[in-house]
């Protein structure tokens, strides 16, 4: 099984979603949150934050934890991977970022337009989980 961190950003009443580019080694061209492996005896929220400074270049200092939810787990065929994906919110108070080479775009959407994308497995059930735990 491989454990991942995904973080959704919020800002007011939008989400932000990256594209992955041909460099990463799973979904290529697929939307997702800002995710990456956890090493081992690492704790998922210092992953996290890891990901979201490396990934947007925003600082600790300029995210605000929200909430984690439980760990999904499903199993990808194409990929051949059992997946443990810990997912996190945290609310930024600016939407400027500077992507890294693992996408090639990025959009802050309304959450209810997730439907329309053509995302990695799981992205759109978390975030409806997320948001709708959190009162949105």
């Amino acid at each position: 099984m491989i454990e991942v961190v995904t973080a959704i950003l919020k800002k007011d009443k939008k989400i932000l979603i990256l594209k992955r580019g041909n460099k990463v080694r799973t979904y290529k061209g697929k939307w997702a949150g800002i995710s990456g492996y956890i090493e081992e005896n690492e704790e998922p929220l210092e992953r996290v934050i890891k990901e979201i400074e490396e990934e947007t270049g925003l600082k600790r200092s300029e995210i605000f934890f929200v909430k984690k939810i439980k760990p999904v787990q499903f199993f990808d065929e194409n990929e051949n991977i059992q997946w443990k994906v810990h997912p996190f919110l945290f609310e930024v108070k600016k939407d400027e970022i500077k992507i890294d080479w693992e996408h090639i775009d990025y959009k802050w959407i309304n959450v209810e337009e997730i439907d329309e994308y053509d995302t990695v497995p799981k992205l759109k059930e978390t975030i409806h989980l997320l948001m709708k735990s959190s009162g949105q």
